[in-house]
């Protein structure tokens, strides 16, 4: 059983950076971020395997990086030139599965969240 933590969230202007960071209790192949906006239906944001292979939503590349530290067991979220449409609960989640897509199938543990927001 892995436990996931996630950190770093808050209200930030639209322009604006955060770092989002998610503390494992155990290392896991696959880790990803997930969000979900009020109203809409959780969506995978990015992901990255032990080895620092990266897969991105394409809508977000280029502004958001993801990546890991596996001796600290930590995952990371940079998010750049945030908009107000990012606004939502984001998610950690990791498994020990090789994912071919963001997709929460893959990925057996979950972290609580930590909100996001966006001002105009």
């Amino acid at each position: 059983q892995v436990q996931l933590v996630e950190s770093g969230g808050g209200s930030v202007q639209a322009g604006g950076t955060l770092l989002l960071s998610c503390e494992a209790s155990q290392y896991a192949y696959s880790m990803a971020w997930f969000r979900q906006s009020p109203g809409k239906k959780r969506e995978g944001v990015a992901r990255v395997t032990g080895q620092g292979n990266t897969l991105y939503d394409d809508s977000l590349k280029g502004r958001f990086t993801i990546s890991r530290d596996n001796s600290k067991k930590i995952l990371y979220l940079q998010m750049n030139d945030l908009k107000p449409e990012d606004t939502g609960m984001y998610y950690c989640a990791a498994g020990d599965r090789h994912s071919y897509r963001i997709e929460a199938g893959y990925f057996d543990y979950w972290g609580q969240g930590t909100q996001v927001t966006v001002s105009p």
